[in-house]
């Protein structure tokens, strides 16, 4: 039944390999970029706050696949924007990286903001009345307890983005997604090769799940 897993014909674990690396990256961009926007979508500067709302609404309505391609087409075919790899496999890639690190860092955003808005207000306030800026409260009082109350809805969107890491096929990296179709059109074998291929996204996905709930629950902030 498995007889079209030929792993010398097809490299099924570095397709996978490559779906990690876009998680990864991409988590990592994603949270700093959402982080920054959260801080926009709180600030008392009204510009930052315009543009930090005007973001999120406008490329968390966006379809994924047309950001993706947008960054691919309008960046490198069009603008010519390289982001300093060479050779057409590293751009697609450093591309569908970008693309994933400007649509889940809205996502990434308002789980963040929604956390900020659990931590009392008089902590912010006290906070001002001792002398410390905006910058300072966010980072020091507000952030460390809103990143404690929003592991859990960090860990659903991690995993929305390992899934949505297909969505790179579309530009030909070279991740899970497009090794399954070309096995499916070389093997004709829809079942089966969906059936690993799932598998394989599940032994991604499940035990990030439960890692980070465990952690959501050692250090949620007790109130």
């Amino acid at each position: 039944m498995f007889d079209f897993l030929d792993l010398e014909q097809y490299d099924l674990f570095g397709a996978f390999w490559t779906t990690v690396q876009l998680t990864v990256y991409s988590a990592i961009g994603s949270l700093i970029w959402g982080t920054l926007l959260a801080a926009m979508r709180v600030s008392p500067v009204p510009i930052m706050r315009a543009f930090g709302t005007a973001y999120v609404n406008l490329l968390r309505n966006t379809p994924l696949t047309l950001v993706i391609v947008a960054c691919s087409q309008g960046l490198y075919f069009t603008m010519g924007v390289s982001m300093g790899a060479s050779g057409s496999e590293n751009i697609a890639f450093r591309l569908a990286v970008l693309g994933f690190i400007i649509y889940t860092s809205t996502f990434v955003c308002e789980a963040l903001r929604s956390g900020i808005n659990t931590v009392p207000v008089g902590q912010a306030e006290a906070a001002r009345a001792l002398g410390l800026s905006f910058s300072q409260v966010l980072r020091l009082v507000v952030l460390p307890q809103a990143f404690r109350a929003v592991v859990a809805p960090l860990a659903n969107v991690l995993i929305a983005l390992t899934k949505n890491t297909t969505v790179a096929a579309t530009i030909g990296v070279a991740e899970a997604a497009l090794l399954m179709r070309d096995m499916i059109e070389r093997e004709a074998q829809l079942i089966p090769i969906a059936a690993v291929f799932a598998f394989g996204f599940i032994v991604l996905t499940l035990p990030t799940g439960l890692l980070l709930g465990w952690v959501s629950k050692r250090v949620a902030v007790k109130r």
